[in-house]
């Protein structure tokens, strides 16, 4: 259970911010997690063992984090990043130490006894994640659907000049300019299930390298109007020793396809640590 400041709380008083759970190693214990300034308004990143486990913690203003003040946040985009990239560059630097279970943003206990006490209470679950995911990172690949061939003029609506200048639609015209329309159409659509059957074979052939894999929502047309659409949104937990593999297959699949795919990472692995 997390906690979220109230607006009864003393002015002043500090909550105790988690950002991600280690195994309890001496490595752990001396590991630099100072690096990283943490939320703004906060105390140094600093690290919280309890019995096997050692939370990357830092005190943060409680005012700075109730219901109505984060709800604010929730709204502004460029005050939202700020602690979402506060929050990842903290587990990141808790991750080049070894595996790191990333908690969500904003996850908040009341002091550090609570905070110890929930690791306590959900110990089994973290040593299965961290187990899962040492020696692992997440990668992210998306396929994207050719982008359309312009419209040649033999596609366009035909017309001629009418009376007062208006262009009406030439005698006949009509019914060769829908035929055209439909070829159009028909082509679009095999296209596109040429496109999904592609992202299909991909993904299997990913998921046969992968330890586990996630699909994720598609975001349609990509940003710049040159036509390309998603047609798979994915992200794999790899093996680290595999990596150069794992590259070799999106390249050679891209070659293979003829479609374009792109492959993001190494990224610690936030999307496998809330299914085990």
């Amino acid at each position: 259970m997390t906690y979220r400041a109230h607006r009864d709380q003393a002015p002043g008083t500090g909550v105790t911010y988690v950002f991600a759970v280690c195994r309890g190693t001496r490595a752990t214990h001396t590991a630099d997690v100072t690096g990283p300034v943490g939320m703004p308004g906060g105390s140094a990143v600093r690290l919280l063992p309890s019995g096997p486990l050692t939370a990357v913690v830092q005190t943060v203003p409680a005012a700075d984090f109730t219901d109505e003040v984060w709800q604010a946040r929730l709204s502004d985009p460029r005050e939202i990043e700020r602690y979402a990239r506060a929050h990842h560059e903290v587990v990141s630097a808790a991750a080049a130490h070894g595996p790191a279970v990333p908690l969500p943003l904003a996850t908040l206990y009341h002091d550090d006894d609570r905070a110890r006490r929930a690791l306590d209470d959900e110990a089994h679950r973290f040593h299965r994640v961290l187990k899962r995911i040492a020696h692992h990172a997440e990668w992210g690949v998306k396929v994207y659907e050719p982008a359309a061939a312009p419209e040649g003029p033999e596609e366009r609506e035909p017309a001629i000049a009418g009376g007062g200048g208006r262009e009406t639609p030439a005698a006949g015209a009509g019914l060769a300019y829908l035929n055209r329309r439909r070829g159009v159409q028909e082509r679009r659509e095999r296209r596109r299930e040429q496109a999904l059957s592609i992202a299909e074979s991909v993904d299997a052939e990913l998921r046969e390298l992968a330890a586990a894999s996630r699909r994720l929502r598609t975001h349609g047309a990509v940003p710049g109007g040159d036509g390309r659409v998603h047609v798979l949104n994915a992200t794999y937990l790899v093996a680290e020793h595999r990596s150069g593999e794992l590259d070799a297959l999106v390249r050679g699949l891209g070659e293979r396809t003829g479609a374009r795919i792109e492959l993001t990472g190494p990224w610690v692995p936030y999307s496998f640590v809330g299914e085990v």
